[in-house]
């Protein structure tokens, strides 16, 4: 029974399909719809740049070919020779011919300043004040020639128009925009003697479509000194840029092309008074207006952004229909996807509620499209043979979480008996002594050396506890140094050879002529290897004890990291050379199944208080965790109960020797030994 505020699986799968997929198809939409629009501005703007450039070629070319055809003309003899009719036919003819729009040519004499012939009017186009010639021909200015440019006409109301909506969003719309060029030259006679000046008035028409989609652009020229020569609009013609409210922008595109920057394409509004935005790409000419003199032009292709972007209309239609078409689509495939989904799930439900009253034969409904659904049926047909599983597995940890308990409770007793053992011994002897019950001062001394005896021992228990528990907590450090192998064994076999000689054992010691040079503690190294031979020595009744050393270049068993407590320990990589120290005894040996505890905390083969042999079960667990410390290892091996134990402890050689010690021989050849008796000569 649904409760208050709840939905059924197939509505929540609904709803969250599509509140997640619904954004991302619109988003997907709306990214779309923006790489479009700036793929067509990218290239709108790749095609005004070259626009902007083919107008600036196609001006500069004009004016160069004007000019070497004045220049041409100038040196025609009808010209030079000065016959009026000659020169009139001449002039009529030439205006005819140029390539570019004509409106008059003048022949001018350089003395009176009169005109000699014309095409137009009588009014001079230039005059003698403006015109540098010089009066005798040389091959210095045998190619002067004067350039300048005219304001425009005045315009007509119509003309003056700004470009509106109607005009340049209709398929006609076209606009042209025109470039007033005055150009002079001189003419010399035939002996060399300045006598006219040819004069031409051109006007050069640059053809303008405003439609859109077309990248061709208005024509817009702009001398270095900001000024415009040319406009769609005539009455911005001979007008400053900063008379605009696009002043920083034309600015800046002056500024680009005086410090020679490649041709580009600038943002502009408000280009005509429209308050739109236009795209306006630039390309610089140079243009000489005289020999010696150069004038930098800028030329812009200018047009709309909404004409550059005029298929983007086209686009965003496409996308409104197909993206209302993928909704729809979307829409319906979900309805049917989550009911595909839902009805498996809403199967396994019902047959999950009605379990209890189930046909034990019965099964869960399986054969599902969905592998997911078809394990999970498995797993609700098996879930009682499962549960009975993990009632074992929970039986079996009670059973291993009392053994940590009995493990804990022994370890306890026996500390407890370790420790009140040579307290008990302490605390007789020095009551002993204290109440006066010793016959003799010698008697006294035993006593105490017995009391000195049970401290000793008290103070090992205490070391080793301390030891485990720094161990355990990763705060325990090692004085690593450079020693002598040969002198801390000895060292450990003088401390043990008492109480070896006492239980009537024989010691079997190796005879080490060379040193064998390691880096370790110099003391924790003779803690092992004291604990090591003295487990040796109580485990063993009767027989002997062997010490035995031998180097090999390898030692498979070290690994090149031990985890102790809480810290990573890193040994040598591939060391040149190992030393194996090898303490076998002939004593009780150990249960290859027991074996692999030795070396946990706390854990011995007997663990009652009644046992024969005392301990705390430490030592090996503190030996095991020092030996890695110091990049080595230690391995215990017993072929079983009555057949004694192997203890081997592999240290890495050091690869620095001192002076002195210089290792000779084979590296796997075992030194010689000798064999101490019941009664050893021990230094």
């Amino acid at each position: 029974m649904a409760m208050l505020g709840q939905s059924s699986f197939r509505r929540i799968l609904l709803s969250r399909i599509l509140v997640l997929s619904i954004p991302i198809l619109l988003l997907g939409v709306g990214v779309t719809f923006r790489k479009a629009r700036t793929s067509l501005l990218y290239t709108a703007r790749q095609n005004l740049a070259e626009s902007a450039i083919r107008k600036a070629d196609d001006i500069q070319a004009s004016i160069q070919s004007l000019q070497t055809n004045l220049e041409t003309a100038s040196r025609t003899s009808i010209l030079q020779a000065g016959q009026p009719e000659a020169i009139q036919t001449y002039l009529n003819q030439l205006s005819a011919d140029l390539p570019t729009e004509i409106h008059c040519l003048q022949l001018i004499d350089w003395q009176t300043g009169n005109i000699t012939a014309t095409t137009c009017g009588n009014q001079p186009l230039l005059s003698k004040a403006d015109l540098p010639w010089a009066t005798q021909q040389s091959e210095l200015n045998a190619d002067s020639f004067y350039l300048s440019t005219l304001p425009s006409k005045p315009a007509t109301p119509d003309a003056q128009a700004e470009p509106s909506n109607e005009s340049t969003q209709s398929d006609q719309a076209e606009l042209s925009t025109e470039l007033d060029l005055l150009i002079g030259t001189p003419v010399y006679d035939q002996n060399g003697q300045l006598r006219y000046t040819l004069a031409a008035q051109s006007v050069l028409t640059q053809r303008e479509s405003g439609k859109p989609g077309s990248l061709l652009g208005y024509t817009t020229i702009i001398d270095q000194d900001g000024v415009f020569l040319a406009h769609p609009l005539p009455s911005r013609v001979g007008q400053n840029i900063k008379d605009g409210t696009d002043a920083d922008r034309f600015e800046n595109i002056i500024n680009n092309v005086q410090r020679g920057d490649d041709p580009d394409v600038r943002h502009i509004f408000s280009f005509v008074g429209d308050e739109e935005e236009w795209l306006a790409g630039y390309s610089p000419i140079q243009i000489s207006i005289s020999p010696t003199e150069d004038r930098t032009w800028t030329v812009l292709a200018v047009t709309r952004l909404d004409n550059a972007l005029h298929g983007l209309e086209d686009i965003k239609r496409i996308l409104v229909i197909l993206t209302t078409g993928l909704l729809a689509a979307h829409l319906l495939a979900m309805l049917y996807m989550a009911r595909d989904l839902a009805l498996p799930i809403e199967q396994l439900g019902k047959y999950a509620r009605h379990i209890h009253k189930r046909d034990p034969l019965q099964r869960a409904p399986k054969n599902f499209r969905i592998r997911e659904l078809n394990h999970l049926a498995e797993v609700l047909d098996n879930m009682v043979r499962r549960l009975e599983e993990r009632a074992k597995e929970l039986e079996a940890a009670w059973q291993e979480a009392e053994a940590a308990n009995q493990l804990k409770s022994e370890f306890l007793a026996n500390t407890s008996h370790e420790l009140r053992t040579p307290l008990n011994a302490i605390i007789g002897c020095i009551r002993l002594v204290r109440d006066d019950c010793c016959d003799s001062p010698e008697e006294e001394v035993e006593f105490l050396d017995r009391a000195d005896e049970a401290a000793i021992h008290l103070l090992k228990i205490i070391n080793d506890l301390l030891d485990i528990a720094k161990i355990e907590a990763g705060t325990l450090s090692l004085s690593i140094e450079l020693i002598d192998l040969r002198q801390i064994l000895q060292e450990v076999v003088d401390l043990q050879s008492m109480q070896i000689h006492e239980k009537g054992l024989r010691l079997s010691v190796p005879e080490m002529s060379e040193p064998i040079m390691v880096r370790s503690d110099p003391a924790k190294l003779k803690q092992v290897l004291l604990n090591v031979i003295y487990n040796a020595i109580k485990f063993t009744d009767q027989g002997s004890i062997t010490i035995d050393t031998r180097i090999e270049t390898a030692v498979n068993s070290v690994q090149t990291s031990q985890f102790n407590g809480h810290r990573t320990v890193e040994t040598p990589v591939n060391p040149e050379a190992w030393v194996i120290i090898s303490v076998h005894d002939t004593g009780i040996g150990i249960d290859p199944t027991q074996q692999h505890k030795l070396f946990r905390p706390f854990v011995m083969v007997d663990g009652t208080t009644t046992r024969k042999f005392e301990g705390t079960g430490l030592g090996l667990a503190i030996s095991r965790n020092l030996i890695e410390l110091m990049g080595g290892s230690i391995t215990l091996h017993s072929a079983g109960v009555g057949q004694g134990t192997t203890v081997e402890i592999a240290l890495p050689i050091a690869t620095i020797q001192p002076p002195a010690a210089a290792i000779a021989g084979s590296d796997t050849q075992e030194p010689a030994s000798k064999t101490i008796t019941e009664h050893p000569a021990v230094r």
